[in-house]
């Protein structure tokens, strides 16, 4: 089962864009018709914001840890009176570890199509780095999304600028501005920011725009039939001075294609559908210009789901699974830096979700708050499943951590039970079950399973119905 996550701290009702009713009138417009215009207003924040109501700080959900009390003004300003200032928390702060959200307009948007850049002024109390600034994410569709990420501030005042890649999808924008720090360049030790002057302009400066998207690489992916995310998607630009900076951009910007309609189907909203066993290419452009990089699709055709538990439901403590109630999770996916590359590809098919890993080395789930007391139970349950031939070194390594008697990860009494299955244990392109008999001594707070391929070929893992259960 997936976890879904609320990124907005208000629940907003989904609206339809401009450009979808465009595209999907197949008549064709009287030219005595004109079309609705909005506001092109420029400017986010001068002193105050700008046509923006008292409400437009929509703050990341405090549920994932977002602080709400940090966002504020002060009369330290580039210019005027009052500019924003954000009080970035320590990550052990009671009130939450981060700060972040966006500045929505929320009115009927703007068009913003005259525009090449959103430029501010942004200084720190100290030398930091930012997890990002951008614009166009609205907590609703967010499919022009633009981000600066990892923006080193200064204590002096500095002019940040992050182009448009393409204006003319900006028709009605509601998403004006973006940021997320916090303490990870510091040290963990809280700081402030101040940014001022937030508006988007026409600079023409910009030159040798390039795109890309896998990061500029022509990646392989084997998949089954549904809905296909390229993800990796950049614009670099050259600024005029001799500089390049590099914008991570959503994938609403750009025009895909496939090689094989047959197998991979595209619409004009940019939808990607695998539709068909067999492969094919998608390639991108930006306004007619081609994109590096590219991905082959290799189909396997439909998708068939992991078997159905059996366990009585009274018997189970459930991690991950919709056939019974799962306990509250932290993480199925922990991104635990430096060393881990695996990044998460959940699907779901026919109403099952279902646990994806790709670039597979190492990945948790872990579930502290609270932690899970499998005293009782005999037996953990999972259904893996690994694409493709099997690896002949393939390993398949299942960690059990108990927290001990305080609860805390890494607090000094943690026990652990490690089981590493071969590749005479595991199945390719067939779904594996595997039910481990649990031996800790030790697991009355269970908090987190660890799983690795133990540096084997196994790269690509889907995951179900991972439950403890008593015979």
């Amino acid at each position: 089962m997936k976890k879904f996550k609320f990124i907005s701290y208000f629940t907003f009702a989904i609206v339809g864009l401009l450009t979808t009713a465009l595209v999907s009138c197949e008549r064709e417009f009287s030219e005595d018709i004109t079309l609705a215009t909005f506001p092109t207003i420029p400017e986010v924040f001068t002193d105050n914001p700008v046509n923006l109501t008292d409400e437009f700080f929509i703050s990341f959900d405090p549920a994932d840890g977002a602080n709400v009390n940090g966002f504020d003004t002060d009369n330290d300003a580039y210019r005027g009176t009052q500019a924003i200032k954000i009080d970035v928390p320590a990550p052990n702060d009671p009130d939450g570890g981060f700060i972040g959200g966006i500045f929505l307009d929320r009115g009927e948007g703007r068009n913003l199509t005259e525009y090449t850049a959103l430029t501010f002024w942004a200084k720190g109390s100290t030398t930091a780095s930012v997890g990002l600034f951008g614009f166009g994410t609205d907590f609703i569709a967010d499919k022009y999304a633009v981000s600066l990420n990892e923006i080193t501030l200064s204590t002096a005042w500095r002019k940040y600028i992050i182009p448009m890649p393409d204006p003319s999808k900006l028709v009605q924008e509601k998403g004006m501005f973006i940021f997320s720090a916090g303490t990870e360049s510091t040290g963990d030790l809280g700081y402030s920011i101040w940014i001022d002057e937030i508006r988007f302009e026409k600079l023409n400066t910009f030159a040798q725009a390039r795109t890309s998207i896998l990061g500029g690489e022509d990646v392989t992916r084997q998949v089954y039939n549904g809905e296909l995310v390229v993800d990796g998607v950049q614009q670099t630009v050259n600024l005029g001075d001799g500089s390049e900076l590099v914008v991570n951009i959503a994938s609403g910007y750009l025009d895909f294609h496939t090689s094989d309609p047959t197998v991979v189907q595209i619409d004009a909203q940019g939808k990607i559908m695998v539709v068909a066993e067999g492969t094919a290419t998608i390639t991108a452009s930006l306004n007619g210009v081609e994109a590096t990089g590219s991905l082959i699709v290799e189909s396997k055709g439909e998708f068939i789901p992991a078997p159905t538990p059996t366990q009585d439901a009274a018997n189970v403590i459930s991690i991950y699974s919709d056939e019974y109630t799962n306990v509250n999770i932290d993480f199925y996916n922990g991104f635990w830096q430096p060393y881990q590359t695996t990044t998460s590809a959940d699907i779901e098919v026919n109403g099952d979700n279902i646990l994806g890993y790709e670039n597979f080395n190492f990945v948790g789930h872990q579930f502290s708050d609270p932690t899970v007391d499998a005293t009782s139970m005999t037996h953990l349950h999972m259904d893996i499943l690994i694409p493709g031939a099997l690896p002949s070194n393939a390993k398949f390594i299942v960690t059990i951590k108990d927290f001990g008697a305080n609860g805390a990860d890494g607090g000094g009494d943690d026990k652990t039970q490690k089981v590493t299955l071969l590749s005479s244990q595991l199945k390719g392109d067939a779904w594996t079950t595997i039910d481990i008999p649990l031996t800790l001594s030790q697991r009355s707070k269970v908090g987190q399973f660890i799983f690795e391929n133990g540096g084997s070929a196994v790269t690509n893992l889907y995951m179900d119905n991972v439950y403890f259960y008593k015979q």
